[in-house]
């Protein structure tokens, strides 16, 4: 199987009024990094979401490895949220052990490697942290796994700049080669760099996916430019 994430007719309504995914084709492969970009609003946190069997699809389907997401897919799934979700009172050490518990491909070892290169002191509570020392941990934890499908929803929004380099450094040397990553961002250019693939959504559809080598060669500018030229940002 080469794909990793399978999207037919996916549709997800909150209610009559909103409609946050309408009809999405998708298919990505294995191996790849890819960024899930749109506009607030666009979708990227429902398909995420959708793809970690956090939401059910009003209509369509959604599949992982072919899979449709549940108990059999999260083993392959390392999900990090765009919202603190860890509890706040336990130590950096302990959100380490409580991973090494919970997930059999998780790797202790590259956790406390990549903490200890950002300073991160393992006893500190995780409520005594800086907002970007917060999110740097979350994101350690979700790429110690040895996961097939990384789901990464805005990782990097609230790290400072002179950290973004070696958090995305750290993303594309702590995944399996033949594993896929999406981040969602609106930081396009500090991620652009790392990318292979770009899913442009727009009013809950799709309004393009694109190799980001062949969208430069076509369309003459970067993944960025073109976001804002879609988007008029």
């Amino acid at each position: 199987m080469s794909e990793i994430l399978t999207c037919e007719a996916l549709t997800k309504c909150y209610d009559k009024d909103k409609t946050a995914l309408d009809g999405v084709d998708l298919h990505v492969n294995f191996g790849r990094i890819v960024g899930l970009l749109g506009p607030n609003g666009s979708g990227k946190t429902t398909l995420i979401k959708l793809a970690n069997g956090l939401l059910q699809p009003t209509s369509g389907s959604i599949k992982v490895a072919g899979m449709a997401p549940g108990p059999d897919t999260k083993a392959l799934v390392s999900y990090l949220p765009d919202a603190d979700w860890l509890p706040d009172w336990m130590q950096v050490e302990q959100l380490v052990g409580m991973f090494t518990d919970f997930y059999a491909d998780f790797d202790p070892a590259k956790a406390f490697e990549m903490l200890d290169t950002l300073h991160i002191a393992r006893t500190a509570k995780l409520r005594t942290l800086s907002k970007g020392n917060k999110e740097k941990v979350q994101l350690i934890l979700a790429m110690s796994r040895a996961a097939r499908l990384y789901l990464l929803d805005e990782p990097i929004g609230g790290v400072d700049p002179a950290a973004r380099d070696y958090i995305l450094h750290t993303i594309i040397s702590n995944y399996s080669k033949d594993a896929t990553v999406i981040l969602s961002t609106h930081l396009i250019g500090d991620i652009e760099p790392v990318l292979d693939e770009a899913i442009f959504l727009k009013d809950g559809r799709v309004f393009a996916h694109r190799s980001v080598e062949e969208l430069r060669e076509t369309e003459g500018m970067s993944v960025d430019a073109y976001f804002r030229e879609v988007f008029k940002c």
